[in-house]
């Protein structure tokens, strides 16, 4: 029903299930990891429920309490930025830096936040300390799903990143500039921009076309 890629690691093969706009599953290690469920973006009728959801922050396209309820079955743990606290039901929230070890995965809680896209002046549309980035070490490679958030400086001090996912959604994160700034900054093995909207990938492609060692690979995730 969806695409998939499949990415090799020491323990054993990653799958990577591209829903749309934000939403992700990945399989690994005989888990199965949903995030930023919302039902909105796709259909999730047919797909397996989570043994772990991670939610970026609060927004309506990220975090929909009833994907999650759908997709939670005994034993599924979720991971939430603090701001969604009253919506969920339980989790276990992280704040920004915050590292944790749930259902046997180091999961790191990086920043989230726009520095120059505002909804007004002195209001950006992702206020610093609110949501979250999350990177994940799935046996030797660490995958960092940056959520909604502009090539801040926090992301800049990220190292050893086999596989970024980072949002080119206008005017609510980053620009193509912005977005080669932000992996050419920290280099990731793959790059796949995610919740891009109508923004042009191609631009993209073509930013980081003299850097052979960032793999930028397009799927259905506007």
């Amino acid at each position: 029903m969806y695409d998939t890629d499949k990415i090799k690691t020491t323990q054993g093969d990653l799958e990577i299930t591209f829903i749309g706009h934000g939403s992700l599953m990945c399989r690994f290690n005989n888990m199965v990891i949903h995030i930023d469920p919302v039902s909105d973006m796709g259909d999730y009728s047919g797909l397996p429920k989570a043994d772990l959801i991670l939610v970026t922050h609060s927004h309506y396209d990220h975090f929909k309490p009833e994907t999650v309820d759908m997709l939670t079955k005994n034993g599924t743990e979720l991971v939430i930025s603090e701001d969604c606290v009253n919506e969920a039901r339980g989790g276990i929230v992280m704040k920004n830096g915050d590292t944790k070890t749930v259902k046997g995965l180091v999961i790191e809680a990086v920043p989230a936040y726009n520095i120059k896209h505002m909804r007004a002046p002195g209001k950006p549309f992702h206020p610093k300390g609110v949501g979250n980035g999350y990177v994940l070490t799935l046996g030797d490679k660490r995958v960092y799903i940056a959520g909604d958030t502009e090539n801040i400086p926090e992301m800049k001090e990220l190292s050893e990143i086999d596989i970024a996912f980072l949002p080119m959604n206008l005017p609510y994160t980053m620009t193509p500039e912005m977005t080669a700034d932000a992996a050419l900054s920290f280099k990731p093995k793959i790059l796949y921009p995610y919740h891009f909207g109508e923004t042009d990938t191609g631009r993209l492609i073509d930013l980081l076309k003299d850097n052979p060692e960032i793999e930028v690979r397009v799927r259905d995730l506007q």
